[in-house]
């Protein structure tokens, strides 16, 4: 399993009205780590041919995270089949080490030309598998 992470530090605009992250951020979060590692491990090559499309997206909030919290997030491929992935995001407070949110997101590969789901090929596979 061949894991991706950076951190962030939870900003005011983070916040929901019990000044804790608000939910719909960690899903942006999961979103975000997902594309940044496509974009970081993939060539151009690649990218300029295929696509993910998100399938089916699950989170369980485990911990709150509140202003100023550094937050490490962590991405991996589970499970991959033909044409589709199971990714998992975990986000852990850097400071506790405290495990704050986990997700598992299914992703479809798409033939940038045809806009319709393909096989994973092998460079993909040898990228994040």
């Amino acid at each position: 399993m061949k894991t991706f992470e950076y951190d962030i530090t939870v900003t005011k605009n983070d916040l929901d009205a019990l000044n804790h992250v608000n939910n719909v951020v960690y899903v942006q979060w999961v979103n975000d780590i997902a594309m940044v590692h496509w974009e970081k491990a993939a060539p151009l090559t690649v990218r300029d041919n295929y696509f993910w499309v998100l399938m089916s997206h699950t989170i369980d909030y485990k911990k709150a995270a509140v202003l100023n919290d550094v937050i490490t997030i962590k991405t991996f491929i589970i499970d991959s089949t033909s044409i589709t992935s199971l990714r998992a995001v975990e986000m852990y407070n850097k400071n506790t080490q405290e495990l704050i949110a986990k997700s598992e997101t299914k992703w479809c590969f798409m033939n940038a030309q045809t806009q319709h789901p393909t096989r994973i090929i092998p460079e993909v596979k040898n990228i994040f598998i």
